[in-house]
């Protein structure tokens, strides 16, 4: 298989492979803290990004960019998630010995750890190529296993409906109705995906090998409506295990993952593409 980057081939044989990219590493760490930029990726970070960009702000000042935002705004979500737990119809039931509580604490803590784990990756990788310069063409299969592995954590909130279900008495033309549409709606989007994105760009894979930047947009599926289907209907998912339950606390959970998924965008994605293909993509022109 081809590797990630051209220069990555006929490096990526024996044990001591990733050893040997360690000085590569130093040196774009060294571009990061003010030395001279002397990695392989120097010429396409110059066709990604402006000269202006360039001088204003180094890659540490951009692996970090909006993450103080970042913080604020899920400091308010888990504030605003904890004042509403309060109710105690939230924190009725248990499933195998757990208590609803420490499911609601399991589903949020997978939807955190997910999207914390994106950033440190792809910003890492954008700016100081720390897994691909370590791993070579392996780089971005090693990213995609807890990728996926905290992704189904998310479906924790299944468990959490289950332990608090029945807790909250909704009319059964708007529970169902409700359900029918978001599992409709998720369905065509994971559908689409899976026909015409497919799972490796939805994973990031223009932050790890340049020549996925220069693929066509996808206007097929539902990307023929938005071309940011994943956040506006994906997450409809995360909706119907406590709507179908009538589980307080598991909508309580899909509002937190909806919305934090949107906070994901504006202060990781959103910079990223910016960087990347040199414009700020609105909602409907992220990939």
């Amino acid at each position: 298989m081809a590797g990630l980057y051209e220069g990555d081939h006929g490096q990526g044989d024996g044990p001591f492979a990733p050893l040997r990219r360690w000085p590569q590493l130093l040196l774009g760490f060294r571009e990061a803290t003010g030395g001279r930029p002397t990695t392989e990726n120097d010429n396409e970070n110059d066709r990604m990004t402006d000269t202006s960009t360039k001088s204003s702000s180094t890659p540490v000042r951009r692996f970090f960019e909006r993450q103080i935002f970042h913080l604020l705004a899920l400091g308010i979500l888990v504030t605003a998630l904890v004042t509403a737990a309060r109710w105690p119809a939230v924190t009725e039931g248990e499933l195998w010995g757990w208590s609803t509580s420490t499911w609601l604490v399991v589903a949020i803590g997978s939807a955190i750890a997910h999207q914390v784990y994106v950033w440190l990756v792809w910003r890492g990788e954008l700016y100081f190529r720390v897994v691909t310069g370590l791993l070579g063409e392996r780089g971005f299969r090693a990213f995609q296993v807890p990728f996926a592995v905290l992704g189904l954590g998310r479906f924790s909130i299944v468990p959490l409906a289950v332990a608090n279900r029945g807790q909250w008495t909704l009319p059964g033309v708007l529970q169902w109705g409700l359900a029918a549409v978001c599992v409709l709606l998720a369905g065509y989007l994971f559908y689409s995906v899976l026909r015409y994105f497919g799972f490796d760009r939805a994973s990031g894979l223009d932050h790890f090998d340049p020549r996925a930047r220069d693929m066509p947009l996808v206007d097929e599926g539902i990307f023929r409506y938005t071309s940011n289907g994943m956040y506006i209907f994906g997450f409809l998912i995360a909706w119907v295990p406590g709507l179908i339950l009538e589980s307080p606390a598991a909508l309580l959970a899909a509002a937190f993952h909806h919305l934090y998924i949107w906070v994901h965008y504006f202060c990781t994605e959103k910079p990223d593409m910016k960087f990347i293909y040199g414009s700020s993509p609105g909602p409907d022109d992220a990939k």
